[in-house]
């Protein structure tokens, strides 16, 4: 049987918290790029703990990828999943506008709420560079647009995606917490937020 974990938004609040300072100094985002729907809450609580006195927010982009399927379950009231074997896009930037020419020469900070595998992470930055530099080519410009990753929890286990040797190597990669392979069953995909709160409460510090 599956493991399940249950986070709060406290928690995920005081992740993001814990974070700022290293993404702020480290990372020096001028845009986010949150991978929907698990990125969302965590770019949007992160940006509060980025903004600077006198500095504009940091603007928060949305990208949409699925990679989980639904498992049958022998209790329909609590499904499992798992991940599946193909990104599938379910949202993108818009190629055909100013959007993308906006991403040249930028620090642009990719937020998710999980790396299981990697896969969805390494399809979204591969994708994002490939785009970025078709932007930059038709800009004639050569200036370099940096990314990084934050997530909030990283699963230790063998990883099926991969992401560049120079991120890794200079160190733009941030999970606020690394756990062991559980089901991480966060709050904004709760149906009843009290229940969810209840069994977080009853359950041991993970």
């Amino acid at each position: 049987m599956v493991e399940k974990v249950y986070v709060t938004y406290n928690e995920v609040h005081k992740l993001c918290q814990a974070s700022a300072d290293r993404i702020l100094n480290d990372f020096k985002p001028n845009l986010m790029i949150a991978i929907g729907g698990g990125g969302y809450v965590p770019a949007r609580i992160l940006r509060s703990f980025l903004k600077r006195p006198t500095a504009p927010n940091i603007p928060i982009q949305a990208i949409g990828l699925s990679l989980y399927e639904q498992l049958p379950s022998s209790n329909p009231s609590n499904p499992v999943e798992a991940p599946g074997t193909k990104v599938t896009r379910t949202q993108w930037l818009d190629l055909s506008s100013l959007e993308m020419a906006n991403l040249v020469g930028k620090n642009i900070l990719i937020v998710d709420e999980v790396d299981d595998t990697r896969t969805t992470l390494e399809y979204a930055v591969k994708e994002l560079q490939k785009d970025v530099q078709t932007a930059a080519d038709k800009l004639g410009t050569d200036e370099k647009t940096q990314f990084s990753i934050f997530v909030l929890h990283n699963k230790d286990k063998t990883k099926k995606g991969h992401l560049p040797k120079d991120m890794m190597d200079d160190e733009r990669y941030l999970a606020a917490r690394t756990v062991s392979d559980v089901w991480i069953c966060y709050p904004w995909e709760a149906t009843d937020i009290d229940e969810h709160d209840r069994l977080a409460a009853s359950q041991a510090k993970y």
